[in-house]
């Protein structure tokens, strides 16, 4: 893949042998964000399970102390008083049964987390190979399948990320934006990372995180010391 101009003048910043502490990780992503636009920091986490065995699937919420940075649109699967509830939570669109046809049929996808209640999964479930595949169907141990939606529609708000492994037994997750302070950053960095540690599963021995980098949309990637996990 090649790479433009300031991508290469930005990887000179960066030693590529060295494994950096968090707090410089972040200090040097930020010094390579040159992009117009405000770009997000990512962390992406290389760990020793292997997904394809179900006790050593990862998947789990985390609320960032410091926020995304970004506006997130909340879409609530509901009935009876709990639309009213989650209309009075601040979620963007509510509805039940009469949504399908728009998400289906009209291809309707301007929200960017999806949560129900579980009386609602029955319906929500005929979305699964809309909503599956782009990663929004509700789940239980994200906290997006409840009956307690406010607090579920106010932690999304405050800046609630999920995480999960991918095929490649990899976690990719914003911490935030470039224009985040480093502080802003290093706590948002804490909380997940604290996350990740506690959902380590017991079948995984060893060093469970094998490689840790940091980087901003458009920027290289940061190493960062993984082997204290």
């Amino acid at each position: 893949m090649k790479h433009g101009k300031k991508y290469a003048e930005a990887a000179k910043l960066i030693d590529r042998t060295k494994l950096y502490e968090p707090n410089e990780a972040i200090a040097l992503a930020k010094k390579t964000a040159t992009a117009k636009f405000d770009e997000t920091v990512e962390i992406h986490i290389r760990t020793s399970c292997d997904g394809r065995h179900a006790d050593q699937q990862i998947r789990g919420a985390v609320v960032l102390p410091a926020g995304t940075g970004k506006k997130v649109r909340v879409l609530v699967f509901a009935k009876g008083a709990k639309l009213d509830e989650a209309q009075a939570a601040g979620a963007d669109y509510v509805g039940g049964q009469e949504l399908l046809p728009k998400i289906q049929k009209e291809g309707w996808l301007d929200f960017d987390v999806v949560v129900a209640t579980p009386d609602m999964m029955s319906v929500v479930g005929r979305l699964g190979r809309i909503l599956g595949p782009k990663g929004l169907m509700p789940n239980p141990k994200a906290g997006t399948v409840t009956m307690d939606v406010t607090k579920a529609i106010n932690d999304i708000k405050a800046g609630k990320i999920e995480y999960r492994l991918d095929k490649s037994n990899i976690i990719h997750c914003p911490i935030g934006k470039a224009s985040f302070t480093e502080e802003q950053l290093m706590q948002n960095y804490d909380a997940l990372m604290a996350a990740i540690v506690k959902a380590k599963p017991a079948a995984v021995k060893g060093q469970y995180l094998k490689s840790i980098s940091i980087a901003t949309s458009m920027g290289p990637g940061v190493k960062v010391v993984a082997n204290r996990y």
